[in-house]
C-alpha cells in the first residue's frame, strides 16, 4: 500500500487484526508504527522478527522516503531526520490514527524520539531500540570497532562515518566484514541487514547522513527529550557497537519517567541475539503500563 504525503510517496504494509472480537463486543487493538533504521534501510529487517507483536497489536511497517518500497527521485536533500519526522506524522494523520505505539530501531529510534518530542500527542508507547540521541555515538563506534575488531572492521567502520560506503556493492561488503559485531549470535548463513537481498537500500538517504558535512554528524536530540510524555521503553544491548549502552543510559536520565533495560547478551541485532526477549519485553511494557493519557492496559 502507498500513501501520498508531502510530495512524496510512502510504502507501508499492516500486518494484525485492529479490531477483534472480545464477548459480545469488539474491541480496538493499539496501531504501531515499526520506524526502521539506517539510513538507507528499509522495513523488511523487521519481518518476521517483530511479527509476534501483531497478537497484541496492529503493525504498521512503513519504508522512509527514498528507501525500500517507497517512491524514489525526489529531493535527496530531503532525507533528512527533520523529513523523516514530519513524515512519519503525516502517514499517521492519513492513516486516520490517534496516538500510536512507536517503535524504533537504531536510525529508527533516532525518529521516533524525535516526532515522540515533536508531537507528544501523538504517541501514547515509546519503545527505543538499541539507538541514541545524538551524533556522539559516531565517535564512540570507531572507538570500539578499533577495540574489539579486526583492522578491516575498523576500516570499514570509519568508511561508514566518512560517507565512504556508496553502492550497494559497498553496503553489502560492509555488512559482510561487520556482522560479527552486529550480532553476539552471527550466522554467515542467515542474512540481514545490508547482506539481505529483500532490502532494497536507499543510497541518497544513507549518503546524505553519512558524507561529511552530513545530517548525523551534527544531530542532537537531547535537549528536545524532556518533552516526550508517552511511557517509554528504552532497550540496549550491553556489546552493541554502533549504539553502546550507555546511549540507552543517558536516554533514560534525560526522558522523564523511562524504563530501561539492557539485555546482557545483544549486540546491535537484538532481534537476532535475543529476540523472543526483546518481544516479550515489548509485549509485557504494552500491556502493564498504561500511558498517561489513563488509557486502559492492553488485553
Amino acid at each position: 500500500m502507498r500513501a501520498a504525503i508531502r510530495g512524496t510517496e510512502l510504502f507501508f504494509d499492516v500486518e494484525g487484526q485492529g479490531l477483534v472480537p472480545d464477548g459480545n463486543r469488539m474491541r480496538e487493538r493499539p496501531v504501531a508504527f515499526l520506524v526502521h533504521g539506517g539510513p538507507g534501510s528499509d522495513h523488511t529487517g523487521f519481518k518476521p522478527s517483530f511479527s509476534p507483536l501483531a497478537d497484541r497489536m496492529q503493525l504498521v511497517y512503513f519504508d522512509q522516503r527514498e528507501c525500500g518500497r517507497s517512491a524514489r527521485g525526489g529531493d535527496p536533500s530531503r532525507c533528512t531526520l527533520d523529513e523523516n519526522v514530519e513524515d512519519m506524522e503525516a502517514l499517521r494523520r492519513y492513516l486516520g490514527l490517534g496516538p500510536i505505539v512507536s517503535i524504533g530501531h537504531s536510525y529508527g529510534g533516532m525518529v521516533a524520539q524525535a516526532h515522540a518530542a515533536r508531537y507528544p500527542a501523538s504517541v501514547s508507547h515509546l519503545i527505543l531500540v538499541v539507538t541514541a540521541s545524538h551524533a556522539g555515538f559516531i565517535a564512540r563506534a570507531i572507538e570500539i570497532a578499533r577495540e574489539r575488531g579486526t583492522p578491516e572492521q575498523a576500516d570499514a567502520a570509519e568508511k561508514l562515518f566518512s560517507g565512504r560506503i556508496r553502492t550497494v556493492e559497498d553496503m553489502r561488503w560492509f555488512s559482510a566484514i561487520m556482522g560479527p559485531l552486529y550480532a553476539v549470535r552471527y550466522d554467515p548463513k542467515v542474512a540481514d541487514g545490508w547482506t539481505n537481498e529483500r532490502l532494497i537500500p536507499g543510497l541518497a538517504a544513507q549518503d546524505n547522513a553519512f558524507r561529511p558535512g552530513g545530517f548525523l554528524h551534527s544531530l542532537d536530540l537531547r535537549p528536545e527529550l524532556k518533552n516526550i510524555t508517552a511511557k517509554t521503553l528504552i532497550l540496549s544491548g550491553r556489546h552493541d557497537w554502533i549504539t553502546a549502552p550507555e546511549f540507552g543510559e543517558e536516554m533514560h536520565r534525560l526522558i522523564p519517567g523511562s524504563d530501561l533495560r539492557i539485555f546482557e547478551r545483544s549486540s546491535h541485532m537484538m532481534r537476532t541475539d535475543e529476540g523472543e526477549a526483546m518481544i516479550d519485553a515489548i509485549k509485557g511494557f504494552i500491556v502493564y503500563q498504561p500511558s498517561r493519557r489513563n488509557e486502559a492496559p492492553v488485553a
